[in-house]
């Protein structure tokens, strides 16, 4: 985009930069017009942290200055279902999350699916795409704006500080912490565990001082929030494949100029692309640096865990909720479940 000196100058006088005597010059160094703030849960280490601020400067060059896009990473602005209510109300202006927001829209934990997504090829072809298309205007209906590209948080696996989980009957009476998401719970409970909702900003001190035994999230983020010092095993689940959908809030979206939001959707997905190529080498490195720390890694055959859950009525229960269109939309790209 590129803002002309008379368009600057019109949007500083709305807000009241331009004064008599004042120059333009001077009035552009003071401040930018659109101040937007980002919230995210994601480690400041994190790509999914990292790529953000990388954007909001690419925003605020292609703007001249005009966006100043500021980010919050580390959970500043409390837990992931508070700035999620915060955006809805627009307190705050974007965020991301994946799992906390099927509380409002049930349609947007779909991908959370447990064994939905075989391969990375599935899941973009699924997220890019219809099913994505539908689970955005989904929540474009709550007062959400959703930008077209998610983040990639990665395939969630379990660890351990008591016992290597390699078969469903090792799950059985484990206390595992997950995100407050009903398709979590319900899982973990499928497969005879005892599922305990924590915040993510309160993970390490559960795990620490032994409220659950274990907990499941991507390696990547598992190494970034520093989970493997206070944890033993780690079982290369793969169980649920995991993005986070960027949101602002709709009505400060729409109050945005054309000519800007283009700029900022345009950089948020070059941000999102890039996080997706910098969590397979993200990944790489960190079972790497965890075996060197100590931690036993193993992994599972999949198939006991789906045909404990196919017994259990996982799937048909989760059928019922989503619905026939969007668990067809699901199926397209996966195969019968």
């Amino acid at each position: 985009m590129n803002i002309s000196r008379r368009q600057f100058a019109q949007a500083a006088a709305m807000t009241g930069l331009v004064t008599a005597g004042l120059p333009l010059r001077q009035a552009a160094a003071q401040t930018a017009k659109y101040r937007l703030r980002y919230g995210t849960a994601f480690p400041s280490s994190h790509p999914a942290a990292t790529r953000i601020v990388e954007a909001s400067e690419t925003i605020k060059q292609q703007t001249n200055g005009l966006v100043d896009l500021q980010v919050y990473p580390d959970s500043q602005f409390g837990s992931e279902p508070d700035m999620f209510s915060q955006t809805r109300s627009g307190a705050l202006d974007f965020m991301s999350t994946s799992g906390v927001n099927q509380t409002v829209v049930p349609e947007g934990g779909i991908n959370a699916v447990a064994f939905a997504f075989k391969n990375y090829n599935d899941v973009w072809a699924a997220m890019d795409g219809d099913l994505g298309d539908h689970v955005r205007a989904a929540f474009n209906k709550v007062g959400l704006f959703v930008f077209p590209k998610m983040l990639d948080n990665g395939y969630r696996n379990i660890t351990s500080s008591i016992k290597p989980i390699t078969r469903p009957d090792d799950l059985k009476g484990f206390k595992i912490r997950v995100p407050g998401n009903p398709l979590w719970v319900t899982l973990f409970k499928a497969l005879g565990a005892s599922p305990t909702p924590v915040n993510f900003g309160e993970l390490y001190a559960a795990l620490q001082t032994r409220i659950v035994d274990g907990e499941e999230n991507p390696l990547a983020l598992i190494q970034s929030a520093k989970l493997y010092e206070v944890q033993k095993y780690v079982t290369l689940s793969g169980h649920i494949w995991d993005g986070h959908y960027i949101f602002a809030n709709a009505p400060r979206w729409a109050a945005l100029p054309d000519d800007v939001r283009k700029v900022i959707i345009d950089a948020l997905s070059t941000a999102a692309l890039r996080e997706r190529e910098d969590i397979k080498h993200f990944n790489e490195g960190a079972e790497s640096e965890m075996k060197k720390a100590g931690l036993v890694f193993n992994t599972i055959d999949t198939t006991p865990f789906r045909d404990t859950l196919r017994s259990a009525g996982f799937y048909n229960e989760w059928k019922s909720k989503f619905g026939t269109q969007y668990w067809s939309l699901l199926e397209k790209y996966v195969g019968t479940l």
